[in-house]
This record gives C-alpha cells, structure tokens and sequence, in this order.
C-alpha cells in the first residue's frame, strides 16, 4: 500500500492535464462553419476546373432544355404523324372497300346487261313461235355450280304463250335434285316441306318472269340432274317441267 501510495504521488508519477469541458453543440457550431466553408472551396474548385477544360455549366443546361424542347416536339410531330397514318389507312381501306363494291356493282350490271340482251334477243324471235308453244313455257334453264361448295343457281325464264299474256299466272316453283350419294342414288326436293324458303318459291306474273334460285347440297353429294317444275295455284300436277343437267 506504502509503495503504492508513494509511486502515485511522485515524481515518477503520469502527469495530469486539465481542461475545461465544452458541450458537444459548442463544438459543432465551431465545426460546421469550416465543414461548409470546405464544401463551397471544392464544388468551385471543381467547378472552377470544368470551365477551364472547356465545360461550361449554364451552356450546358440551356443546351440541356433545348434538347429537352426539341425532344418534346419531336414527340408531338411523331404523335401527329401516327395519327395521319392511321387516318390514311382508314380512308385506304374505305377506299379499296368502295372499289371493291365499285368492281362487284359493275359486274353485276354487265352480268345484267347480258341477261337483259338475251331477253330482248329471246322476244325478238318470240313472234315466230308463238303459235307453236303451250300456254306456259320454261327457257333458257341452266344449273351453274356457285363459289361455295354444294351451292348451285338455278336460272330460268318462265314466258307465256301470246294468247294467254295480260292473264295473271299464279303457282309455284319445285326443284327435283338427281345426284349419287354413298354409292346410291338420291333425290331432293327444293323447297322442302314447312320450310321458310316456299315464300320465296311462290310466282305471280303476266307476260314473263325471270328466275334465279339459289339451292345446296350435302358436301358428299355429287349432282346429276334437276327438274324444274312450275305448278299453277291449287292444282296437284305440274303445268309445265324440264329437265337439265350441270352447266
């Protein structure tokens, strides 16, 4: 303990300094200064070395909006482009639409054209064999095959004889469809029984009625023949038929 006591109070001893205590906020409010003062001397310093390599920062961010400027007129003209484009096709297609109908108008009247001048042809010569023909006749009868499989137009004109025209001819039109299905031989009848089409079957005329009637068959069908057969109204026996095969 002797020993002790006498090494802390010697000579030998370590020394003791004493200071005064200063509060932390003290020392940061002393410190903070120098920190900011430090911090503006480099972004200068640093600054101060971009204009001398020739960076000038207030070119560069006027520089910076006019791109950004251009960049969003750009986006408006792109903008306004896309939608004349789209304007342009929509109005291409109207157009190849229009044409399109233009093409399947004119092709139906020339097909029209056609079918008027067999007609006058056909009444032109009509006078020379009035007197031979029964009172109700079935001409120019053809079956054409139509772009759909199994459909097939029937077309015909149905004239009466001189002495029977401005005598209204009322009835109806049957199809009999021949034809090979499965090895056997079938046939159908057009319009069917009950079935909505018989309305569109009916006939009613004076001096001639041009027919176009539309019929199809089961795709494993293969056609042979047709009967065409006009019957006057109430009576139970065609007044007039005729048979044809696949133009």
């Amino acid at each position: 303990m002797i020993r002790k006591f006498k090494r802390k109070f010697s000579i030998a001893a370590p020394r003791l300094s004493v200071r005064p205590h200063v509060p932390w906020y003290v020392r940061w409010a002393i410190t903070l200064p120098f920190i900011f003062a430090a911090g503006v001397l480099v972004w200068w310093a640093y600054d101060s070395g971009l204009e001398l390599a020739g960076f000038h920062r207030s070119l560069a961010e006027k520089e910076l909006d006019e791109l950004r400027n251009r960049v969003v007129l750009l986006e408006a003209g792109n903008a306004k482009l896309a939608n004349q484009v789209a304007s342009y096709e929509r109005q291409g297609q109207i157009d190849h639409s229009a044409m399109q109908e233009t093409s399947t108008q004119v092709k139906s009247l020339n097909e029209e054209n056609v079918r008027l001048k067999e007609d006058l042809s056909f009444f032109q010569n009509l006078p020379l064999t009035a007197g031979r023909e029964a009172e109700l006749s079935i001409h120019r009868l053809k079956i054409e095959a139509d772009v759909m499989p199994g459909e097939y137009h029937c077309r015909l004109l149905l004239v009466q004889n001189v002495q029977q025209r401005g005598k209204e001819f009322q009835g109806s039109l049957q199809l009999l469809v021949n034809g090979e299905q499965d090895g056997k031989k079938v046939m159908l009848q057009f319009p069917q029984e009950n079935s909505p089409d018989i309305a569109a079957h009916q006939l009613s005329f004076k001096y001639y009625q041009r027919i176009d009637r539309v019929f199809k068959l089961p795709a494993d069908m293969r056609l042979e023949s047709v009967q065409v057969r006009v019957f006057e109204k109430g009576a139970r026996e065609p007044k007039v038929k005729q048979t044809v095969g696949v133009s």
